[in-house]
């Protein structure tokens, strides 16, 4: 099975709007509710290429209810733990002249709540594989990626990690399965260029030296590279299209990913293919990209 952790899900209200002013009264042209979080993007995506998963976090109040109902209405299972303090996040996505986001910052979690988590956790087993996303709330302690990491090592998990900074090399000395910066992540990492296939192809071997078997690198309008457990490098471009919309393109990647590797029985040309294919047809979508959004873009690759 394929289990998504989402720490901080949100419900993300959407809106499009002819023009944003500070200070003033703005109307918006278009809204809409969408429930996500980068580990629950990944699962919505998954159920899309008909591929189940099972999605864990935390939700608190009402609006974690309504992202419970939201998401389960989709099709996904899910397996959150209720918290106590707080309520679920919402966030604002303002489509103007340019993309805002107001992100909130999302509840309280408590000792005994991580608790129940990592029991969920310790329930896992070599057959399984556990997307690791996004950001921390501050109740969480520091570490919890290398303790995750750790943890998965240990029973044997194949572990993805879709994450920047300091929390994605943390995991690396536990070798995990995959991981997947984008560019920008990957340069800032190692305080060097990342601008042609060359330097990225280098900087990857970095992650990879440090652990990491795969190492996945989301390139935006240049397509991706894969660096696989083999020292294969794999290029892909990016399909034509427009870019209307940068959230959820690099979950939809992680996601088109994993249902490629194991659809093709670990095919890792396919499973690239699959997640760029994911990542771009999100990228010229208003939300989250459908089954046919995909297949018109693979027809085209």
């Amino acid at each position: 099975m394929i289990y998504t952790i989402t720490f901080n899900p949100a419900v993300d209200y959407v809106v499009t709007a002819d023009t944003f002013r500070t200070g003033k009264t703005n109307r918006t042209k278009t809204e809409n509710i969408v429930f996500g979080g980068k580990g629950v993007n990944v699962s919505l995506l998954l159920h899309a290429l008909n591929t189940k998963s099972i999605a864990l976090g935390f939700i608190a109040g009402f609006t974690g209810k309504a992202l419970r109902e939201g998401v389960e209405k989709e099709g996904i299972t899910t397996d959150f733990i209720e918290v106590e303090n707080g309520f679920t996040r919402i966030n604002l996505k303002l489509h103007a002249e340019e993309e805002t986001e107001l992100n909130g910052s999302g509840p309280e979690i408590s000792e005994n709540e991580l608790k129940n988590f990592f029991e969920k956790l310790g329930a896992l087993t070599p057959q399984d594989t556990l997307v690791l996303s996004g950001s921390v709330p501050k109740s969480l302690p520091k570490d919890i990626y290398a303790r995750i990491a750790k943890l998965a090592q240990t029973k044997g998990v194949r572990l993805i990690v879709d994450a920047a900074g300091d929390l994605l090399l943390s995991t690396l000395e536990f070798q995990p399965f995959l991981v997947k910066p984008n560019r920008e992540e990957l340069s800032e990492m190692f305080r060097a260029p990342a601008d042609t296939e060359e330097q990225v192809t280098a900087l990857a071997e970095g992650l990879k030296k440090r652990g990491a078997k795969n190492v996945l690198v989301s390139m935006a309008g240049d397509g991706a590279l894969l660096l696989d457990e083999h020292g294969t490098v794999y290029r892909i471009g990016c399909p034509r299209g427009k870019v209307v919309n940068s959230v959820g393109a690099g979950d939809s990647m992680v996601a088109g990913f994993v249902a490629g590797y194991q659809q093709s029985g670990g095919d890792y040309e396919a499973a690239l293919r699959l997640g760029t294919a994911c990542g771009s047809a999100t990228a010229f979508s208003l939300g989250l990209a459908t089954k046919a959004d995909i297949d018109a873009l693979l027809a085209t690759m």
